[in-house]
């Protein structure tokens, strides 16, 4: 199990983050570019929560894995909801 010192620091790096994402939105960058930028955010921090406040990082791969597959499966259901509303 983590220590204090590491779950600090990836509080820390999950505000700065969240504050990446107001900066995109705020200081002119292309709306493309912000919408990019901000899902790669999005996604940095999900895997550090996973990781760590879901202790996802001391568990087998097989977890792991499953997870992932499970997560894609999700991101399939949504593209498929996605075309039935057009």
């Amino acid at each position: 199990m983590a220590n204090l010192r590491t779950y600090t620091l990836i509080y820390i790096l999950l505000v700065a983050l969240a504050t990446g994402k107001f900066v995109f939105f705020e200081f002119n960058f292309a709306y493309a570019t912000a919408i990019g930028g901000t899902i790669l955010l999005a996604i940095t921090k999900i895997l550090l929560i996973a990781g760590y406040y879901q202790h996802l990082i001391e568990e087998p791969r097989a977890i792991s894995y499953m997870m992932a597959t499970a997560v894609f499966m999700v991101f399939l259901l949504v593209i498929a909801a996605g075309y039935s509303i057009q």
